[in-house]
């Protein structure tokens, strides 16, 4: 539908992808630490908070306003590890990713991935758990258009946790078949102590 003007005025200045990606950042983290979350755009904005689903869907109303499809992207591991969700772009035949997150991992994805899977694996290598190493990742979801949803993703005052539920049963790809599993080497301590490191506490 139509951004409507609530959102459209604080979005309005966001004119590529990267600009979406600061503005994104600088929303403080959604801890969720009254219970889950998953707010519409006008919300998350009257919040000035957002973790990844929330974030991906105010990033996707940006490119809506652009003229581009509002696409994001859920990217499935095993538990106890948690999905991350992406806001899609595309530039000169190449997808990027707008993305939420607190840590140094699992960030921004620069337009230079020919296809939606190559943009998902460049997440696989730094998807593991702080506590063991473990890799995690293990499917991706085929691009998830918000504009065919029936589902108020704008304004909505409700939590959106059907809309997360569709995204969730969407088709998904394997990437890993289980002999790669049983194989995975853990990442090394130091990749792990990325993870120390958190935008917001």
């Amino acid at each position: 539908g139509e951004i409507p003007s609530e959102i459209r005025g604080q979005l309005r200045h966001l004119r590529t992808p990267a600009k979406i990606q600061d503005f994104v950042n600088k929303l403080r983290f959604n801890f969720e630490k009254k219970d889950e979350t998953h707010r519409s755009v006008a919300e998350t904005l009257k919040a000035g908070e957002a973790h990844c689903f929330e974030g991906a869907l105010v990033a996707a109303a940006a490119f809506q306003m652009q003229g581009r499809k509002p696409l994001i992207l859920d990217l499935k591991t095993v538990r106890p590890d948690f999905d991350h969700v992406v806001a899609l772009f595309k530039v000169d035949g190449c997808w990027g990713a707008v993305s939420k997150t607190n840590h140094a991992v699992l960030r921004y994805r620069e337009p230079v991935y020919k296809s939606i899977r190559e943009l998902a694996m460049s997440y696989f290598h730094e998807y593991f758990l702080y506590e063991n190493g473990k890799k995690t990742l293990r499917s991706y979801s085929k691009p998830f258009d918000l504009s065919k949803q029936r589902i108020n993703w704008l304004t909505s005052k409700e939590n959106l946790a059907d809309l997360a539920h569709l995204l969730d049963i969407s088709p998904h790809t394997d990437i890993l078949t289980p002999k790669q599993v049983k194989n995975l080497r853990k990442a090394d301590p130091i990749e792990r102590d990325t993870l120390d490191n958190e935008e917001y506490r």
